[in-house]
C-alpha cells in the first residue's frame, strides 16, 4: 500500500513539474513575436517552406505567440546564420531557416567565416529531404547529361555554399561536365528568371519539389527538363522519367565516395535552428513544436495542395547527423573542397 502511494505521489510530482514547465513556457511566449529568418530571397523553395511553417507553428508553441517571417538573403544564407548566431536574442524567439549548404560550408567551402559556428547551433528540425536536380532548357545543345561531357552548358548559380553553385562545380570538377558557371544570382528565383529569359541554359542544385510546384508550365510545355539527379538515392518521380543519378557517371570508387559525402547534405535539405545559448527547455519545446507542425493535418493538406513534399527529421536526430558529418576525416574533406572549388575552366 505504501509503495503504491509512493509511486502515485512521484507521478503526481512529475506531472506537476511538467505542467509547471509548460505554464512557464506559455507565460514567456504569450504576447511575444517569434521571428523566422529565412536565409533566401522571396519566392524560392526555402521561402515557400519557411512561410508555410510560419502559418501553423504558433498553434504548437505554448502561449501561441505571433509568428513573423522575413527574408535575409545573402552569402548562401550565411548572413542569416550570422544574424541568428550573433545579433538576435538568444531566448528562443528567433528561428533561422537556413540553406543546407550553409551547414556544410565550413567543411567543404573555401571561404572562412569567423562569425558563426554551424556545429554549435541548436537544430530544431528539418522540413524535408528533397531531390536535387540539374535543369536544362530544351532548346539548349545539351539534351542528356552524357551530352554535357561533350558540349558546353551555361549554368546560373548563386554564391559559394549554396547548392546552386557548389553542385554544378562538383559535376564539372569531379566528373568533367562542361559547365560554364555564371555565379552571383541572389537565389533560385533569380536564377530561374534568367533560365526563362535564356540568359543561362541550365541550373543545378535545385529542389525538384519546389521547382515543380513553382514552375509547372516549364515541364507541361516542355520548356525545361530535369537533366540529372544530384542525390545519393533516386527520387521515384524522377526515376520514372528516366532521369539518371550523377553517381552513375563516376569513373572511380573515390569519385563515388566524394559524391556521396557531398550529397549527404541533401538528407537535411531545409534545416531550422535556434542560436547557441537558448535555454534547454525552450530548445526542447521548439523541437516538439516543429515536429507537431510538420504533422499538423492542416499544414500537410496545404503542402499537398501546393505540391510541396513534407518529410521531417526531428531536431535531436538532425543534431546527431550533423555531428557525425563534422567528424569526417580531414583528408576526405580536403578532397571534397577541391571538388567544389570555383573558377570556370
Amino acid at each position: 500500500m505504501l509503495r503504491h502511494a509512493g509511486l502515485a505521489l512521484a507521478a503526481l510530482i512529475g506531472f506537476s513539474a511538467q505542467a509547471g514547465a509548460q505554464d512557464s513556457l506559455a507565460s514567456f511566449y504569450k504576447g511575444r513575436n517569434v521571428s523566422i529568418i529565412i536565409g533566401s530571397s522571396p519566392g524560392g523553395g526555402y521561402d515557400l517552406y519557411g512561410r508555410l511553417i510560419s502559418r501553423f507553428i504558433n498553434r504548437h508553441i505554448p502561449g501561441n505567440p505571433t509568428i513573423v517571417a522575413s527574408n535575409m538573403p545573402g552569402a548562401a544564407s550565411n548572413i542569416a546564420a550570422s544574424h541568428v548566431y550573433n545579433v538576435a536574442p538568444k531566448d528562443g524567439t528567433v528561428i533561422g531557416a537556413l540553406f543546407m549548404g550553409a551547414v556544410v560550408d565550413p567543411l567543404f567551402g573555401d571561404v572562412k567565416r569567423q562569425t558563426h559556428d554551424m556545429s554549435k547551433f541548436n537544430y530544431i528540425g528539418n522540413a524535408n529531404s528533397d531531390a536535387y536536380v540539374c535543369l536544362v532548357r530544351t532548346d539548349a545543345p545539351v539534351k542528356t547529361f552524357a551530352d554535357a561531357f561533350e558540349k558546353e552548358l551555361i549554368m546560373g548559380a548563386s554564391a559559394e555554399g549554396a547548392s546552386t553553385r557548389d553542385f554544378p562545380a562538383l559535376l564539372r570538377n569531379l566528373l568533367g561536365a562542361k559547365f560554364k558557371i555564371v555565379a552571383g544570382y541572389p537565389g533560385t528565383r533569380e536564377i530561374n528568371l534568367a533560365l526563362e529569359k535564356g540568359e543561362v541554359q541550365g541550373a543545378c542544385g535545385e529542389t525538384w519539389s519546389s521547382v515543380a510546384a513553382t514552375y509547372p508550365t516549364w515541364f507541361k510545355d516542355n520548356l525545361v527538363k530535369p537533366l540529372v539527379q544530384e542525390s545519393n538515392v533516386g527520387y521515384p518521380q524522377l526515376d520514372k522519367m528516366g532521369v539518371p543519378l550523377a553517381r552513375e557517371f563516376a569513373k572511380t570508387e573515390e569519385q563515388k565516395q566524394l559524391l556521396e559525402l557531398i550529397y549527404s547534405q541533401t538528407t537535411f535539405g531545409r534545416p531550422y535552428v535556434l542560436a547557441p545559448g537558448v535555454p534547454e527547455e525552450r530548445v526542447a519545446m521548439m523541437r516538439k513544436a516543429f515536429m507537431a507542425t510538420m504533422t499538423d493535418p492542416d499544414l500537410v493538406a496545404e503542402a499537398k495542395r501546393i505540391n510541396l513534399d513534407i518529410d521531417p527529421i526531428p531536431g535531436e536526430e538532425l543534431q546527431k547527423i550533423i555531428a557525425k558529418l563534422y567528424a569526417t576525416p580531414q583528408s576526405m574533406l580536403d578532397k571534397a573542397k577541391a571538388a567544389i572549388a570555383f573558377g570556370n575552366k
